[in-house]
């Protein structure tokens, strides 16, 4: 499988994997004209990599704002981190946010209510 390695744009996170580390990083906004165009290829990588490999796999964060299908998306992201954790996977997620943006913030912790793997919520000065 190769890795990704998607530019951000004002309105796209920068996406990038590292499939012998694995990692997978987003950093930015996150409001595409077509996040099914964006996100699919993103949870087909996860998919494969949970599949795949037995190799730990980390998300490191650092998105800013999301529109609601972005946030479906990530939604279907930490599902399959879900699923592949309750089968003994090691997974993990930290997030990283801008001590001023609180909303972020709350945006992840309301994700992480809903998983039971390791998830950080990290507080950075200034942008991520």
């Amino acid at each position: 499988m190769s890795d990704l390695d998607i530019p951000g744009s004002q309105s796209t996170p920068t996406i990038h994997s590292d499939w012998q580390g694995g990692r997978l990083t987003m950093r930015g906004d996150s409001y595409p004209e077509n996040s099914y165009e964006l996100f699919d290829q993103v949870i087909h990588w996860v998919r494969h990599f949970l599949t795949d490999e037995q190799r730990p796999l980390h998300l490191e964060l650092a998105l800013v704002y999301l529109n609601t299908s972005s946030v479906k998306a990530m939604m279907d992201i930490f599902d399959l981190l879900e699923e592949a954790y309750e089968t003994g996977r090691a997974v993990s997620v930290t997030w990283h946010y801008d001590a001023r943006n609180e909303r972020i913030a709350e945006l992840a912790d309301e994700f992480r209510e809903d998983c039971s793997y390791p998830f950080a919520i990290t507080p950075v000065r200034g942008e991520p």
